[in-house]
């Protein structure tokens, strides 16, 4: 049976931690190649994939030094952070030919395009997955947040927010055997119940703007696809 997408465009927020594999930081490039995979599974579907990427593999390697460190400063380093694992997903794409263009939210011609919605929303009209770094642009926003906005931006019809636990739980998985996993939640309920599933600004976001997110295992394999088919797989958190 051919399986159907049930989005049409898709973000994905996928977190720099995601591209260590079990390394301590940096880039595992086993770990880049199975999620390459993944995302080309969808894209293959005729899926527009657009994906949010975080620094913290990078700048966990810097904290030492940032320690003490001016906010601002330190969350300038981490959108560098950012871009960096935007070109080693652009060029492990390419190299498994799957399209892709990065564009930043600071302005690094000589290395990346500058953002441009419009031309954002062309390459994924034309099929390309297109890679959003540095975050806002702005400090003291997470990359969460900019997967909010940016998934705002690109009239998406969910964000997947990738993690490494398979859902949103009662409780924290890790340390409570009987924590059930949620199928679904509202926003509302989420709240009330204190869950962390985003940080509070790219959730108000999302709720206010009633763009669903899907909290998903990035390491669980096939589990991204089974998310775009409508399978149940992960948590939705809805209106």
């Amino acid at each position: 049976m051919e399986e159907r997408p049930a989005y049409k465009r898709i973000l994905l927020k996928l977190s720099g931690e995601a591209l260590m594999g079990a390394d301590s930081y940096g880039i595992n490039r086993p770990t880049i190649e199975r999620i390459i995979s993944e995302i080309s599974d969808v894209v293959r579907l005729g899926v527009e994939v657009a994906v949010v990427i975080g620094g913290g593999n990078i700048f966990r390697g810097m904290a030492p030094a940032a320690a003490g460190m001016d906010r601002a400063t330190a969350d300038y380093m981490g959108m560098l952070a950012t871009v960096m694992n935007a070109l080693a997903l652009h060029d492990a794409m390419r190299l498994m030919n799957l399209v892709s263009r990065v564009q930043s939210a600071l302005n690094i011609e000589r290395v990346v395009e500058p953002y441009d919605r419009g031309r954002a929303m062309r390459y994924l009209e034309e099929g390309k997955v297109v890679i959003f770094a540095a975050g806002t642009g702005n400090p003291f926003f997470t990359t969460d947040t900019a997967a909010a906005l940016r998934g705002m931006e690109m009239n998406v019809d969910l964000v997947l927010k990738a993690t490494n636990v398979d859902g949103v739980y009662t409780q924290d998985p890790k340390l409570h055997r009987d924590a059930t996993r949620y199928h679904s939640i509202t926003f509302d309920e989420a709240i009330s119940k204190n869950l962390k599933v985003m940080d509070a600004t790219a959730f108000t976001l999302c709720r206010d703007q009633k763009l669903p997110i899907n909290v998903f295992s990035i390491i669980k394999p096939g589990a991204f696809k089974r998310v775009v088919t409508g399978q149940d797989e992960g948590t939705l958190v809805h209106c």
